[in-house]
């Protein structure tokens, strides 16, 4: 039986996921074998050798060790999409929000409490709230994955004329984005076209403060800009000196924070962008199977650290997982190490990532040699991790 630590209130929907007769959830990492987490800060926490893969259910992963796990041997999984819609919805409604002045009208409503005539006030006072309408706006979207392409296509059904940049555009977003969206070929022509920007990137050196005072200068007077994918991902100060000349209309963030809190313009909401009953749910039910997968066959989707490998597997065979260096030479190495042990190879599929793969290996049986096969296999150096997944 698998043993899973949950480090956070996890889904029923998604811990249903895990059969009672082949898991076990606990919440001593110490004695697990899997973690299911959602935003529990794991940087300080002591990983046991037993860990063998971490599924967060949510798209970001800040808060796990990812270099530490890699050098481990851990695969870490994300779950893309699964909160998308719900993101999607906040962020339209952050355009409105950054349009209509919608927060600072009913927080003045709200001080009208008391007074005469508030009809009277309501009809005099609504002038100062006057917002343009987002139909006919250009908005440009930093990022076309499964969030940047949901807001793309449902700015587009509202009548938005829009423009979307991804250097990284996958076949699956080409097919998905609506025809109408205009690609374009830099962050420089997004900032300088359009009166609405919306970022949808991940957090990487690349894309810190990629919203920056250089790309502010590019833009419309009275621009917005908004950001529901990561903190870092927009630079704080420039957007600050931006509001108070002008230059900038509005800033709506999804990550408060010092600096920006109670600064005129700014309008920051506390990390709302999956808090959704449904999106909880996606996340937990799509982070269990994952993990399930992996520990009861081997096979690797939606890792953020090891490649996607993914082989059927055949009852009563039995299976060996790797992961290893991406070098020359190590499948040519296993293989001799299964001939030596006059295994048989039934089947076999070899991924890589970068500088790290993963291979996995179907036998008819290991013949009770399992220590054996471990133990010449972690005798090479290009080796991470060795799992016995099946045994017959």
């Amino acid at each position: 039986m698998y043993k899973i630590a949950a480090l956070n209130t996890i889904s029923e929907k998604g811990l249903s996921q895990l059969d009672k007769e082949e898991f076990n959830i606990i919440e001593d990492i110490n004695d697990a074998d899997g973690i299911l987490v959602r935003s529990a800060d794991m940087h300080s926490m002591e990983l046991p050798p037993h860990i063998m893969g971490i599924a967060r259910a949510g798209a970001g992963t800040n808060n796990i060790p990812i270099d530490k796990c890699t050098e481990e041997g851990i695969v870490v999984f994300n779950t893309p999409g699964a909160n998308a819609n719900a993101v999607k919805e906040l962020v339209i409604a952050g355009l409105l929000l950054s349009s209509r002045k919608i927060v600072e009208a009913a927080d003045w409503s709200q001080a009208l409490k008391g007074q005469e005539n508030i009809d009277k006030l309501v009809e005099s006072g609504k002038k100062q709230f006057v917002g343009p309408e987002i139909q006919g706006k250009k908005l440009g979207v930093l990022g076309l994955g499964a969030i940047g392409v949901l807001v793309a296509n449902a700015a587009v059904a509202l009548g938005m004329e829009v423009y979307g940049y991804d250097p990284y555009l996958s076949v699956k977003s080409a097919w998905s984005i609506s025809s109408d969206v205009t690609l374009v070929e830099s962050v420089e022509e997004i900032c300088s076209t359009c009166d609405y920007i919306s970022v949808h990137v991940p957090l990487l050196d690349s894309t810190r403060n990629i919203i920056n005072a250089k790309n502010i200068a590019l833009m419309k007077d009275g621009a917005r800009i908004l950001n529901f994918a990561r903190p870092g991902l927009v630079d704080n100060q420039a957007v600050i000196e931006a509001l108070k000349t002008g230059k900038l209309a509005k800033y709506v963030v999804d990550f408060p924070d010092e600096e920006i809190l109670g600064v005129e313009n700014i309008i920051a909401t506390p990390h709302l962008g999956a808090s959704t009953p449904e999106s909880e749910e996606n996340c937990a039910v799509m982070a269990a199977k994952e993990l399930k997968h992996f520990l009861m066959y081997g096979n690797i989707k939606n890792s953020v650290n090891f490649p996607a490998c993914i082989a059927p597997y055949t009852p009563g065979k039995a299976r060996i997982t790797i992961a290893h260096k991406n070098v020359p030479n190590v499948v040519g190495s296993l293989t001799a190490i299964f001939a030596k042990d006059n295994l048989n190879i039934d089947g076999m599929i070899n991924k890589s990532r970068g500088g790290l793969a993963y291979s996995i290996f179907d036998f008819d049986s290991l013949y009770g040699k399992n220590e054996q096969i471990i133990q010449d296999i972690m005798e090479l150096d290009s080796v991470i991790k060795v799992r016995i997944v099946r045994e017959k």
